[in-house]
């Protein structure tokens, strides 16, 4: 069996070949409490069940219920083939939450598309974007329950649509890229040189250090997809790094209060974006990721590929022509503009009686 994170008081026994599985509070010392034998397989919802039961949650507790469903499946996680990140793992429990609160006690055998369709038409109303987020993880889940582990024998998400995918982040005006150029100071400015440049995420951003540079570029790993991109380095940002002194971690370090000089997170530069941002009403609308979609469009302009781009960047070809479309569109035009302004001056044409030209 692959290796499985385990709750609190929960541990392992392995004995002539199999293992078991006893909770017990204070093992080990003194004050052992009493050893409760678990059920053999920690990825069913019986399992979960009976950790309840240890940890003094009365009464009986349903085992096929979406409930039981969901904890079944954020149990399984460390032992899919394919892992899950734990940033991934936090945005599926955040999303899955939504489920349980619909429909936590419902039998997973009653769940019908039409009750997953009429949640994601309601999130969807308001949240579009929300909406096929739980949606994409219900179908994770389903899918999971309907495999090996035989937890369910019908896909309640069979049928039900996405809602079409929004205009998403809007690139900053070139008015707000040239006044945060300005006006930014301290850490905030590094930031916006490092995410307009890059065009990495925040998570990335506030992670990147002098250890990551490499022949001119930023070599790193993306902490939400994995993916490895190498960041070139380009004289804007070369110039602006001259400024910033050399030393061990992040470039980016907080400057006030009690946690001066550690790196941010990803929460924490929002907040001081936000701060920010609340100062100048030039920059309302303007949000962090918004730069990523100005790093590709410069990209675009500059005449590389989407391949090229998505190997920049660390995002799929489909992302980049998403994030491009605008540019692209200006750029046919234009180039109809410049076809029209090089031909030569038609000669003017007459036409005969009979409609056919001279």
């Amino acid at each position: 069996m692959s290796e499985v994170s385990l709750p609190r008081h929960v541990h392992r026994v392995r004995s002539g070949g199999r293992e078991y599985f006893y909770y017990q509070e204070g093992r080990g010392t003194a004050h052992a409490g009493e050893r409760i034998r678990l059920p053999d397989d920690p990825q069913t919802p019986e399992f979960w069940n009976a950790v309840r039961q240890a940890q003094g949650i009365c009464g009986p507790t349903p085992t096929d219920t979406i409930g039981a469903l969901i904890d079944a499946f954020e149990c399984a996680w460390p032992s899919l083939p394919r892992k899950l990140k734990p940033s991934t793992q936090d945005q599926y429990r955040r999303h899955l939450k939504r489920v349980r609160k619909a429909w936590g006690e419902l039998p997973a055998s009653d769940l019908r598309p039409r009750h997953v369709d009429a949640l994601i038409r309601q999130l969807g109303e308001t949240r579009p974007g929300t909406a096929n987020n739980v949606l994409a993880v219900l179908k994770a889940m389903c899918g999971w329950a309907n495999g090996p582990v035989e937890l369910l024998m019908h896909d309640p998400t069979w049928g039900v649509v996405r809602f079409e995918k929004g205009e998403g982040h809007k690139p900053w005006t070139e008015e707000q890229l040239a006044y945060a150029a300005e006006h930014f100071t301290g850490m905030l400015r590094r930031f916006f040189f490092l995410s307009r440049y890059t065009g990495q995420r925040i998570s990335d951003v506030v992670r990147l250090s002098p250890t990551d540079e490499d022949e001119g570029g930023f070599r790193l790993t993306q902490k939400k997809t994995g993916a490895q991109p190498w960041c070139p380095i380009f004289p804007e940002l070369k110039s602006e790094m001259t400024t910033w002194d050399r030393r061990p971690g992040p470039f980016l370090l907080q400057e006030g209060g009690r946690s001066q000089g550690k790196p941010f997170s990803t929460n924490q530069m929002w907040k001081a974006f936000n701060r920010e941002r609340a100062k100048h009403p030039i920059l309302a609308g303007a949000v962090p990721h918004g730069l990523r979609a100005n790093a590709v469009i410069r990209l675009r302009t500059g005449g590389y590929s989407a391949e090229q781009i998505s190997d920049m960047v660390g995002m799929s070809v489909e992302m980049v022509t998403h994030y491009s479309r605008h540019a692209d569109r200006k750029a046919s035009g234009q180039a109809i503009l410049r076809e029209l302004g090089e031909r030569p001056n038609r000669q003017i044409v007459k036409q005969l009686k009979n409609g056919k030209e001279k």
